[in-house]
């Protein structure tokens, strides 16, 4: 399966506030390109963290690119995906609407009624890991359910651990042209951090969109 991340940051490398709040990072041309990565998406990841914050939808905003899956026999929208390692999903949040098939992966701690509560609002529940997801594990599971791209949309606690799995084939990174600043601000990978063997990256393209630019890599220590 091919792991593409992707995320909007600043140009300190944060994604939000020191509040978690969301700021304009990028403008129409990016979230067209975003679109762009979603409609070629098996499925679509985002962290538990983004879920609470944000409530995302996760769907593909373009008719055309909704009808162009249809016609290729794929569903309008990618599935989505949460990674949530003790089932705290909101049994209201939207990625639970009907607008596309949703997978929560979960670990062994979380309770079993959140897991049941959750298959009851419609998704489908993988447990993978005992007190955090083993996302290698889950991937398995959902390559095996036909998912051979997936975009992984952040957010930084959730690019880490792909990054620290070894499971990240490309990363595409839009640099707004503003500072937010803030030692406790999310930056791109949280988490406990490297302090050796970091992730190896190769720039493969430039791209100016907006009042910004786009960094794509490929990962040269990406997983087999």
């Amino acid at each position: 399966m091919e792991v593409v991340v992707n995320a909007a940051t600043s140009v300190d490398g944060k994604l939000s506030t020191r509040e978690r709040r969301q700021v304009r990072i990028s403008g129409d041309e990016d979230f067209d390109r975003v679109d762009r990565l979603r409609a070629a998406a098996d499925a679509v990841l985002v962290g538990v963290g983004t879920v609470l914050a944000d409530d995302p939808h996760l769907g593909v905003k373009s008719e055309s690119r909704r009808v162009e899956r249809l016609r290729n026999g794929r569903d309008a929208n990618p599935a989505r995906v949460v990674a949530d390692s003790r089932g705290r999903t909101p049994l209201d949040a939207t990625v639970l609407d009907d607008g596309a098939d949703t997978c929560v992966l979960v670990s062994e701690a979380a309770p079993e009624e959140r897991r049941d509560a959750l298959r009851d609002a419609g998704a489908t529940v993988i447990v993978a890991g005992a007190e955090r997801v083993d996302l290698a594990a889950a991937f398995a599971a959902l390559e095996r359910e036909g998912v051979d791209r997936l975009l992984a949309e952040g957010g930084g606690e959730l690019i880490y651990s792909l990054f620290a799995a070894g499971l990240v084939d490309e990363l595409s990174v839009f640099v707004g042209s503003l500072v937010i600043g803030g030692r406790d601000a999310p930056t791109l990978a949280d988490g406990e951090g490297f302090v050796e063997d970091f992730p190896s990256l190769e720039l493969v393209a430039v791209d100016r969109l907006d009042d910004g630019v786009v960094l794509q890599y490929r990962v040269r220590d990406a997983a087999d």
